[in-house]
């Protein structure tokens, strides 16, 4: 195999092509948007297994070069008195400790260490189809350009173009909550430095943190029925701020005051996920990241599970035989540890108990499936 095609230039896009570069493949991204910055409202947290799968691709400068690092976790009651306190991740590392940064900024960064690499971004091409053959796969794109490759990586995200060709009937579907994301530097709380606050509310989830030069970046997940489309298509910071108050004033917290403190930067979503059990593949297309396996946020484990992807996938087909044999491989790997997430993080959001089928791998076991040098088919198990 020579050449591959990524369709998205997010994180799963970008950390894929830094991984399949890493391995010897020649790699293109093909990303929609006009520029880097996919999506410049919301932000998220990198989790160690995160932070430890872009250490295997020599991507820890360039992402511990922005946000800013969580160490601890606290827990607060709906009254504001602190329920827990603990260490978080592996603290012990500095490049495996937890992340927190703006996902636009996460975006540019990998991208700019993509070109500084030598891996073209081609943005501005939107994907119209895929057309699969016997000696090559063909993207097709809205501007009337195609691009051939032996491999095309589907990592365009939630509303995948790519997931069309692969599993027509695969919707995402609401999993019973609307995230509220904002940051202010109006009213940053006390709190210990380098901790996530997590405040057990009664009208909503709530967590925020404070970046060391003072501004408080927060969220709030509140369960109901989705916000109508065209709500969410033209409501204002305003409006979320009208709505989300009311929940958080019941409560002797700092999360209402936060609220009311930011201005501008605030934007509202709808808790999301894909369907266990859907296919992945079809001939020489493959899905990743959230095109193939979105979670609600509940867990923080989306960009996470991305980046584990990519340094799985770029193994996977480096050291199997062959590509459907990498694949299938691949697949046999992530399906289990994906799915698991999907139903955890879908029961937090639901607020139910819901039992997951597929048996999370153990921190140890991941570590070594993440080792770069470590052979993925000579240790593998029968497929």
């Amino acid at each position: 195999m020579a050449r591959v095609l990524v369709i998205g230039g997010g994180i799963a896009g970008t950390a894929t092509a830094l991984a399949l570069h890493k391995a010897g493949f020649e790699t293109v991204v093909h990303e929609a948007h006009p520029d880097s910055a996919e999506d410049i409202g919301a932000f998220l947290t990198l989790a160690s297994n995160g932070m430890r799968a872009l250490a295997q691709l020599d991507a820890s400068a360039a992402v511990t070069a922005i946000g800013f690092p969580l160490t601890s976790l606290r827990v607060l009651d709906g009254t504001g008195t602190e329920q827990a306190l603990a260490p978080m991740g592996e603290v012990s590392d500095p490049l495996l400790r937890y992340r927190c940064l703006r996902r636009g900024d996460l975006n540019t960064a990998l991208q700019a260490e993509a070109r500084r690499r030598g891996v073209p971004v081609r943005h501005g091409a939107r994907l119209a189809s895929v057309e699969d053959g016997p000696d090559g796969v063909t993207a097709h794109f809205t501007d009337g350009t195609t691009a051939t490759g032996d491999l095309l990586i589907g990592a365009d995200g939630l509303n995948s173009a790519v997931r069309r060709s692969v599993s027509p009937g695969t919707r995402p579907f609401y999993a019973g909550q609307c995230v509220f994301y904002g940051y202010t530097r109006a009213a940053p709380p006390p709190g210990t430095d380098a901790c996530i606050t997590m405040v057990r509310g009664s009208g909503a989830a709530f967590g925020y943190a404070v970046s060391p030069d003072g501004e408080a970046y927060w969220f709030a997940r509140v369960a109901g029925d989705p916000l109508p489309a065209e709500e969410l298509a033209q409501g204002t910071p305003v409006d979320w701020r009208d709505l989300l108050l009311p929940l958080l004033r019941k409560d002797a917290t700092p999360a209402a005051d936060l609220v009311a403190a930011t201005g501008d930067e605030l934007l509202v979503t709808s808790a999301t996920e894909i369907p266990t059990g859907t296919p992945w593949r079809s001939g020489r297309t493959l899905l990743i990241g959230d095109a193939a396996h979105a979670a609600s946020p509940a867990t923080g484990q989306g960009a996470s599970m991305a980046l584990e992807d990519a340094v799985v996938l770029a193994k996977s087909l480096r050291d199997a035989p062959d590509t459907d044999s990498a694949l299938s491989l691949y697949e046999k790997l992530r399906r289990p540890r994906v799915e698991h997430n999907i139903t955890v993080s879908g029961s937090i959001s639901r607020g139910t108990h819901t039992p997951s089928a597929a048996a999370r791998p153990s921190d140890e076991d991941l570590a070594r499936l993440l080792e770069w040098d470590a052979d993925l088919w000579a240790t593998r198990n029968p497929l």
